[in-house]
């Protein structure tokens, strides 16, 4: 089970996919399953560049705070 992702979570593509490119920063829209989650990317004006599913090993978590080790 994966308990590194929640809804809402910043992330970034790990690999390319369709019209997206390694390091597309997206939002957690949705929660598919313990390892499949919906993501929704956006510009920098919030207007929404796509929508897909992203497998958990296929992103990367983005902190804005340190967290304690």
């Amino acid at each position: 089970m994966n308990t590194k992702f929640k809804l809402l979570d910043a992330i970034a593509l790990l690999k390319v996919r369709d019209n997206l490119v390694i390091g597309q920063v997206g939002t957690i829209v949705e929660i598919l399953d313990d390892e499949n989650f919906e993501v929704e990317f956006s510009d920098t004006k919030g207007e929404t560049i796509a929508t897909a599913p992203v497998n958990a090993k296929d992103m990367l978590l983005l902190h804005y705070e340190v967290e304690a080790a």
